[in-house]
């Protein structure tokens, strides 16, 4: 089977994005059903929360490897490859064992008489499910697509659930209001599992506290049970419920990564107890070698070119955040490319303020907001900046004008950040 049934069966799991956004686990449930449910032969660490889901994620993968584990990791989006999506001990499944597995889930289904509307998202969770159990995964970490209640990932009853934080982001299926949006995420909450949690906002903090209670499941804070406090660069010590770490080295830029790891050094702590065996040793070396590309990520170092996916107003302060706080440079060119489904007067209105010239751009998808859109949204900003149509000619022009003492900062979305990975990895491309 080569590389055409592989392109066949991501051509089947594209076209399913014509159905959109489905939401409920009706057909997810129906999908696992007809492969002989291989969620429920899973041991998993479910994660929701607007942001820093994908960091938590590997930095947990990451401290369970060095301990020995079989980890299974689901993500999503990809930023170059869709099997980055699909990973055991950080390999990303092969291109054959997609098609393979893809034609043999299709097949089920249709056996089973279960017929689309299903989504895109619907059908990799169900193959990502059935994955882990073929290779045996002691522990598989899912990443929640959208939500939370309603998301595919939520078919799962799994060791512990994780709500990294609360910010607004799509307001059109969650809701207006942080305390909606927070319900939605709450619903990976599972009866007499634990939840760890490192949002801060006081109403919030107590939705999660009295949904926690009524299903007696334990609860634990970033910022109570697991408190950190920031060192120099990425350094930084942690006190939980039984260990106190000092000068803990983390292999991530952004000082929300600290929080990220805390919460990950905590999800570590509360698998202790429930009978995991994780040594200090794997909890230090398993943050100082994790790997999450594309979050302040620096591609170029002549000129310095970083690339980080912030995709929504919360993301965009804590870029700004950081740009101000950890980076020393001349002039800072921003090269934008955001989704028209997003808050961009935010994200410009956060962002555009910082850069010394901006650079406007879309990557290759239909999601993608024009350039044009986006120099409107700019305003008075709009005076520094220039429209680059073609995404390989905006980058272009972004290290033509960047110098040895500025910095070139691509962000916007994933997909912004995927594209320009592949410009600058080409070979990791195929």
């Amino acid at each position: 089977m080569g590389q055409n049934a592989y392109q066949q069966s991501l051509d089947y799991l594209y076209g399913l994005e014509k159905f959109g956004m489905i939401f409920g686990l009706t057909q997810v449930e129906r999908i696992l059903n007809a492969i002989g449910n291989p969620h429920q032969d899973i041991q998993a660490i479910h994660i929701g929360g607007t942001n820093g889901k994908g960091s938590t994620a590997a930095m947990i993968g990451s401290i369970l490897q060095k301990e020995g584990y079989r980890v299974g990791l689901y993500t999503s989006p990809h930023l170059i490859r869709f099997t980055e999506r699909i990973k055991v001990n950080g390999k990303e499944i092969e291109e054959e064992e997609v098609a393979e597995l893809s034609g043999w889930i299709k097949r089920e289904i249709e056996t089973a008489g279960i017929t689309p509307p299903f989504t895109f998202f619907d059908f990799t969770t169900a193959m990502a499910l059935h994955y882990f159990k073929q290779k045996w995964v002691d522990v598989a970490i899912l990443e929640v697509g959208l939500g939370g209640r309603l998301d595919s990932t939520n078919v799962v009853d799994p060791l512990l659930s994780i709500i990294t934080n609360i910010a607004k982001d799509h307001e059109e299926y969650l809701g207006k209001s942080l305390l909606k949006i927070a319900r939605e995420k709450a619903g990976i909450i599972k009866k007499g599992r634990p939840l760890i949690t490192a949002a801060e906002q006081p109403h919030v903090v107590r939705l999660f506290s009295k949904l926690c209670e009524a299903k007696s499941s334990p609860y634990y804070r970033v910022g109570k049970e697991f408190r950190y406090v920031r060192g120099e660069e990425e350094n930084f010590d942690y006190e939980g419920l039984n260990r106190k770490l000092w000068g803990v080295r983390l292999n991530l830029k952004g000082f929300h990564q600290v929080i990220n790891a805390t919460t990950a050094l905590g999800a570590a702590e509360v698998l202790e107890d429930l009978g995991y065996r994780i040594s200090t040793e794997a909890m230090v070396d398993g943050l100082k070698e994790v790997d999450w590309p594309g979050r302040l990520e620096m591609v170029s170092s002549s000129p310095r070119v970083i690339l980080d996916g912030a995709h929504n107003p919360a993301g965009a302060l804590v870029l700004k955040e950081c740009l101000e706080r950890e980076f020393q440079y001349q002039r800072l060119i921003l090269l934008l490319g955001i989704m028209k489904d997003k808050d961009i007067q935010s994200m410009l209105h956060l962002l555009a303020p910082r850069a010394d010239h901006i650079i406007l751009t879309k990557p290759h998808t239909d999601r993608a907001a024009p350039p044009s859109l986006l120099k409107k949204a700019l305003g008075q900003n709009g005076k520094k900046a220039e429209v680059a149509e073609d995404f390989k000619e905006a980058i272009e022009r972004g290290l033509a004008l960047t110098h040895q003492e500025d910095l070139l900062c691509i962000t916007g979305s994933l997909y912004t950040v995927g594209e320009a990975r592949a410009y600058f990895y080409p070979k990791r491309e195929i």
